[in-house]
């Protein structure tokens, strides 16, 4: 049930790294994404549709559609593919299993509700805070699929909110205290850290970890475009070790715990653009794995491309890890506005020493930012399990290019290890508007300040600690 060719796929794609990688040292790291756009071609459909109506579907916000939506897709696969419609109207559902060629769209005035009871998201192979388990299916999920899509400019509403699916989080300040997921997460950390396969790592009922909203796994060829996500247990797109994937003018406006808007996981040629994230965790989290499970897999996320995206409230408006033990690299965020009170971070790296791996190739150019409550760049080592491991961190080979940011706490938070420290770090034309306090930097070699200015003056790359 588990086996994949993502050996075969990963060597395959390795030849693009290769290019990439030639491409910075020949002076010029922009010229990757040129390569990367090339490769990232949305998926094709044959021109028939197949309207949800047709199988029993009432879009009257009462009737559980889940059945009908079920049948339209099976009848769309086996006919080679098309178009699974969503009629205009409230549409209640539980799990959505996509499969290959079948296009789910939903039209402006459409908007599908998930309805939330537990017993509708049966237990499939899913991932959960970089580990895999068997637990609860994400709301919308497929699984070793090739050539998906959602589009369309309606609305997927998860209903998570303080009475529903966000209490299980267990933190404090939403809902009254009852059964959360401290325990299965734990659990699973153990299983993970143990060796225990994947088929026996069991939660779902009585384990209170949320499911994901949208996430494909292990597909190739997806394509997220136009609508608008809200209201979800978790994170709300987070394609796993999948490839070819593109995320175009979505909307997502959720600020319920671990809300992160966009999560590609161990996913390579990626491509995120347009899109407007309002979210209660980070805005963009690139994620590879965690601990002993990301060492087992070792899939690496690569060849990511941000740009004109809008991040409003967030932990971070582009972040790497905290899942990153498979390794991150050769990701460029370019035109992007960031702006909020809430928003804590324009970019940021969070890892630790039981987490490990390499994060490198990091390229951002042409950012306009107007507030961030935190540090605008943002290097974190001491996330969670901190210096406590034996598996430090590698952070090397960050470019920020053309920033500018009009309020903040501080410029830069740049800490490494002594034993592990940060390299080569270069900003060039940056400005730093109403900073509050001075730059914390520690442990780094290669630090670049090339006309960046903080609070008016020049900034001089000082002698690390």
């Amino acid at each position: 049930m588990f086996s994949c060719s993502r050996r075969e796929a990963f060597a395959i794609l390795g030849a693009a790294a290769l290019r990439a990688s030639r491409a910075q040292t020949a002076g010029d790291p922009w010229a990757g994404v040129d390569a990367i756009r090339r490769r990232i071609r949305p998926p094709q459909f044959p021109d028939r549709d197949f309207p949800i109506t047709n199988y029993g579907a009432k879009p009257d916000g009462r009737t559980d559609c889940t059945e009908a939506i079920r049948s339209a897709i099976d009848a769309a696969a086996s006919a080679g593919g098309g178009r699974v419609v969503i009629p205009l109207g409230v549409t209640m559902t539980g799990a959505v299993h996509l499969k290959s060629n079948v296009h789910l769209y939903l039209p402006k005035e459409a908007t599908v509700r998930f309805l939330p009871d537990p017993k509708l998201y049966p237990l499939v192979l899913t991932r959960f805070e970089g580990i895999e388990c068997m637990n609860y299916s994400p709301f919308v999920y497929a699984y070793n699929a090739q050539n998906i899509a959602i589009t369309g400019g309606g609305t997927l509403d998860g209903q998570a909110n303080c009475d529903q699916w966000w209490p299980w989080s267990g933190k404090a300040g939403c809902g009254p205290a009852g059964p959360n997921q401290r325990k299965a997460r734990a659990a699973l950390l153990d299983m993970a850290e143990k060796g225990v396969p994947v088929e026996k790592r069991v939660f779902g009922e009585g384990g209170y970890l949320r499911p994901m909203f949208v996430q494909p796994y292990r597909s190739a060829n997806v394509l997220i475009e136009g609508i608008t996500i809200t209201n979800s247990p978790m994170y709300e797109m987070h394609p796993v070790l999948c490839r070819n994937v593109t995320v175009r003018d979505v909307t997502v406006s959720s600020h319920g715990p671990n809300n992160d808007g966009c999560d590609p996981e161990s996913s390579t040629d990626v491509l995120i653009e347009g899109c407007v994230f309002d979210t209660g965790d980070d805005c963009i989290a690139i994620k590879c794995g965690r601990n002993a499970d990301g060492r087992r897999l070792h899939a690496p996320s690569e060849n990511i491309v941000i740009q004109n995206c809008t991040m409003k409230d967030g932990h971070g408006g582009v972040t790497l890890g905290s899942e990153c033990t498979g390794g991150i690299r050769n990701v460029y965020a370019q035109d992007c506005r960031m702006d909020s009170p809430h928003l804590e971070r324009v970019l940021r790296f969070k890892d630790n020493a039981m987490r490990g791996g390499v994060i490198e190739n990091i390229y951002m150019r042409n950012i306009e930012a107007g507030q961030v409550a935190g540090p605008a760049i943002d290097v974190d080592l001491n996330y969670e399990e901190g210096p406590n491991g034996p598996y430090p961190p590698l952070v090397r080979n960050v470019r920020v290019e053309n920033l500018t940011l009009r309020q903040c706490r501080k410029a830069l938070s740049l800490r490494g290890y002594p034993s592990a420290p940060l390299r080569d770090f270069v900003l060039r034309h940056c400005t730093f508007e109403h900073a509050a306090e001075p730059n914390a930097i520690e442990h780094i070699t290669g630090l670049i300040l090339e006309d960046v200015r903080i609070n008016g003056e020049v900034a001089q790359a000082s002698r690390p600690a």
